[in-house]
């Protein structure tokens, strides 16, 4: 009898072994999406290809090793910033090229599905005008109103969140407290918040909060200041570590958490990589901190000094903070010139960084102006820049740059709540990231910066699909 009973487990474990190995099955066929320079691909199906039995790769065989068994962090989205300049280009397009931005943006089936949409608090440097929501002096607020937002910036807001169906996240970024909680009394070339302000200006993100969503808009969370170590001709305000840190901890965090706001996400610095360690040890060491900050946001403008970027520097925060999030909150190419709309470098920023950032744990991306017009504004300071599509307001026309499609490669196939997963080209011409999707699919991006094509494998678990990688091109593998 006992033999008879050993006999039954032994089929039954070398029953769940089978099983095992069959789980373990890969599907057989990739999908395959490509954009490439000196083609007409844009995000353009192209075909597919079998997993079949590979086992050991040779050297002289290429490969991009995928191992969706090692999970990283948890995807929050892909998206952009409605700006005034974004919304007032917006608003002077006859309607049906309206419709196609929002399609085009927010819509995953017509469009490349953004999930992500960060705004100003009242004006910055891509506005028309300076202006802020109460009346000079008004330290009492109760003269706030966001009536400006209401003609161009609310509307389209609402509008895109309609468009992706209400999953959207949103938060918004002040450039510069009013004037007169500044210690130079100007809105532009930084200065400092007076601490006799403190309190106010606190209350102001609050006031900001409820009346956004008085309107229809849920608010996911803030950041403290944008840039806050850089003095520029627009909109600016200075806070070092340690003043942000403060403001933080003794004025917005509470306040927040008083006026019943303690769910709304506070990110911290929303500035360059190249400060970012300095700044998360700062903010971190100290325990009340915690309690307040999600996580660091962070731009990719570092390479002003005529540098690279340092995409390590995320990396450095992630494994000194793991419980902290990084959010990229900005980036766009600078110095908009109209000669330059196809341009190919300019969705290889795009590409370069996403890859980058989300290995370095990144956990969403967020672009600049989703629209601006002919001249790369409007900006009341003549700091005019590329956004992914431009609109000549004159004639209605739309111009998608290849940053647009770029971006799409990932925003449009990975899914909030995705996990990241190993992706580890074997050659230094392929750069890659991957995800895992809630619905089970998985994501592969290859990118090839060189002028020459690459023949590759997709390996997972002894298994791999043969393909290529265009020269300069961007390719989204999802099975």
């Amino acid at each position: 009898m006992k033999k008879v009973i050993s006999l039954i487990l032994l089929l039954a474990f070398a029953n769940l072994l089978v099983q095992a190995q069959s789980d373990k099955s890969l599907p057989g066929k990739v999908s395959i999406y490509t954009t490439a320079m000196d083609t007409d691909l844009r995000l353009t199906p192209t075909g597919s290809s079998e997993f079949a039995d590979f086992g050991q790769p040779l050297e002289t065989q290429i490969c991009v090793f995928v191992d969706p068994e090692k999970t990283f962090q948890t995807f929050l989205g892909i998206g952009g910033a409605i700006t005034d300049a974004s919304a007032e280009t917006f608003y002077k397009l006859p309607e049906s090229r309206q419709k196609e931005i929002l399609s085009a943006y927010f819509s995953r089936d017509k469009g490349i599905g953004y999930s992500l949409i960060r705004t100003n608090i009242h004006s910055c440097d891509f506005s028309s005008y300076s202006y802020t929501y109460v009346k000079d002096n008004d330290k009492e607020l109760n003269s706030f109103s966001i009536d400006h937002d209401k003609k161009y910036r609310i509307p389209m807001i609402k509008a895109a969140m309609q468009e992706a169906g209400g999953e959207v996240t949103f938060y918004a970024s002040p450039w510069s407290p009013p004037a007169w909680m500044k210690d130079n009394n100007n809105m532009l070339r930084g200065g400092k918040l007076k601490k006799e302000f403190y309190q106010a200006w606190a209350d102001y993100f609050v006031r900001f909060i409820k009346s956004y969503e008085q309107e229809g808009i849920p608010v996911w969370g803030v950041t403290i200041q944008n840039e806050p170590m850089a003095t520029q001709k627009w909109e600016s305000c200075i806070f070092t570590a340690e003043e942000e840190r403060d403001f933080l901890k003794y004025n917005l965090g509470p306040t927040m958490h008083k006026a019943g706001l303690g769910d709304k996400k506070i990110v911290m610095w929303d500035h360059n990589r190249d400060l970012v360690y300095q700044r998360a040890s700062t903010y971190f060491s100290d325990p009340d901190v915690d309690k307040y900050a999600w996580g660091i946001g962070f731009h990719w403008y570092e390479d002003w000094s005529g540098g690279v970027p340092v995409f390590e520097n995320i990396r450095r925060v992630q494994e000194a903070f793991p419980d902290k999030h990084m959010l990229f909150t900005e980036g766009c190419a600078e110095s908009f010139d109209a000669n330059r709309y196809e341009a190919w470098v300019l969705g290889e920023e795009y590409g370069r960084s996403m890859i980058h950032d989300f290995n370095n744990g990144t956990v969403g991306w967020t672009d600049w102006n989703i629209l601006l017009d002919e001249t790369g504004g409007p900006n009341h300071v003549g700091n005019f820049c590329f956004a992914p599509v431009h609109a000549i307001t004159g004639t209605g026309e739309v111009i998608y740059t290849n940053s647009y499609y770029y971006i799409g490669h990932f925003s449009k196939f990975i899914h909030p709540g995705a996990r990241r997963i190993i992706a580890s080209p074997s050659r230094s011409q392929l750069i890659s990231t991957a995800f895992k999707n809630p619905d089970g699919s998985t994501v592969v991006v290859v990118m090839n910066e060189t002028e020459k094509a690459a023949d590759y494998y997709l390996w997972i678990d002894g298994k791999a699909a043969p393909l290529t990688s265009l020269p300069r091109s961007i390719m989204t593998l999802v099975f």
